[in-house]
């Protein structure tokens, strides 16, 4: 008798290694899977569910100021260093991947009110309110890929005495100037003890800079007049201003789109430019219930995080009306600077509780060395979300947050409020003339004029 068997390659199910897993030989004739798309839809559901389990945003905290952390620099040079300035004049460096400090620069005798380092990670700029301009040597990275935690002190290398207090500084890149600002625009050079360039344009306070990363001669500031200006070094006067509702607390440029920049501003709410048309914004970035203090890009150009009065540290996406991520804890207090770090894995919040705090940049990354059997798996998850994201039990379950009862509460009822004013506006126009009354769009409500 003749008997018929199924015949198949030995090497299709055999394993190479004892510890792989077992071979299964799977056919994908769609005709033959009728339920593909069901289960690729139950996998994406257990998928979103289970990154809400894992999520663990938190990594710890970094302790040993004793007054509010007032602003923090990165180290371009180095990828495990961050500098930071407390309102007590201390500023350290930290170690993030031990978060101990590696060492201390001691001189200010007032609130360290700005930090910056060069683009070759060699100069540390410090400014503050005791009227002075710090330069110091950034120690090497031996101490810190030793892991020692020996706290040393630093002797500044120039110390620069001016007329008034300073509110901000920031480097030129792959330059050795520097602006600080305050009651006017000082641009400074390594090797000279007075500024190269000054630049005024009205009485009032200027309270943040930043220079372009694509043209090194560009740079914008925002002052306590509510305004935002744009400066060219190569002229000897402002170039643009435009004056908002609100005032600007902090601005950050898009790094892989220089001539956009994002402003953190007192209303709750962030602003997306383009630098060539700033009469309407392009973006508004809306989820704060209290001002914002502190903002920063990505490195890849398509985030930034915010820091803000209200307690919390969010991620918006750079073309995202709302956050992404939200992160709290308890002890927390207002957040007045934030950083991503220099691979974009992480983010750095310092707040008034003296602490800086360490968080994942994506809340449910897995930390420590990833298999590539697990880097596809994670990819085969991040695919079906992405495919299956419209729907709405999975909508719902990626777009919710928890948030503190005082948060929560605000943002009901600022959008009762905003309810309200939308019905008030829509009653007017109904009962007055037709055109007399034009509504304007959000993104240019808050902006009152451009002054060339």
């Amino acid at each position: 008798m003749k008997v018929k068997v199924i015949s198949r390659s030995a090497d299709e199910f055999t394993r190479e290694r004892s510890n792989d897993l077992q071979r299964v030989f799977r056919n994908y004739d769609p005709s033959i899977r009728s339920q593909e798309k069901a289960v690729e839809y139950v996998r994406a559901l257990n998928a979103a569910k289970l990154d809400k389990i894992f999520a663990r945003p938190f990594i710890g905290a970094m302790d040993g100021h004793i007054d509010a952390i007032s602003c923090m620099a990165k180290n371009p040079n180095h990828l495990k260093g961050i500098f930071s300035g407390s309102m007590d004049g201390d500023i350290r460096l930290w170690d993030i991947s031990s978060r101990r400090t590696v060492c201390q620069f001691p001189g200010h005798q007032g609130a360290v009110r700005g930090l910056a380092v060069s683009t070759d990670g060699q100069i540390l700029v410090s400014c503050g309110t005791d009227c002075s301009v710090r330069l110091w040597n950034v120690p090497v990275a031996a101490p810190m890929e030793l892991g020692g935690s020996t706290e040393n002190s630093a002797e500044p290398i120039s110390v620069y005495v001016w007329k008034n207090a300073f509110w901000g500084v920031d480097h030129e890149w792959g330059g050795e100037r520097f602006a600080t600002v305050g009651a006017q625009v000082d641009i400074w050079n390594h090797n000279r003890s007075q500024p190269i360039q000054s630049f005024e344009w009205g009485s009032d306070s200027v309270i943040s800079v930043r220079f372009n990363p694509g043209e090194p001669d560009l740079l914008a500031t925002s002052a306590s007049d509510r305004s935002i200006t744009l400066y060219d070094l190569r002229q000897s006067s402002p170039v643009r201003k435009m004056i908002m509702m609100t005032k600007t607390n902090s601005l950050s440029w898009n790094p892989r789109e220089p001539l956009n920049f994002t402003a953190a501003n007192e209303d709750g709410n962030c602003y997306s430019y383009d630098a060539r048309k700033l009469d309407e914004a392009k973006c508004v970035h809306k989820d704060h219930v209290s001002a914002v203090m502190d903002i920063d890009y990505s490195p890849t150009g398509r985030e930034f995080v915010t820091g803000s009065y209200d307690r919390t540290v969010r991620i918006f996406q750079y073309n995202g009306g709302h956050s992404r991520e939200i992160y709290h804890t308890k002890r927390m207090q207002r957040v007045f600077c934030v950083k991503f770090s220099c691979d974009a894995s992480y983010v750095i919040s310092g707040s008034d509780d003296t602490n800086l705090r360490l968080w994942k940049a994506n809340a449910s990354e897995q930390l420590g060395v990833v298999l590539p059997r697990e880097r596809k798996k994670h990819d085969y998850h991040e695919a079906l979300k992405n495919r299956y994201k419209y729907l709405p039990e999975v909508k719902r379950i990626v777009r919710h947050r928890h948030l503190p009862k005082p948060i929560f509460k605000a943002t009901s009822l600022m959008r009762a409020m905003a309810d309200a004013r939308k019905r008030k506006d829509e009653r007017r126009k109904a009962h007055s003339a037709p055109g007399s009354i034009k509504t304007k769009p959000l993104r240019t409500r808050r902006i009152i004029k451009e002054v060339e």
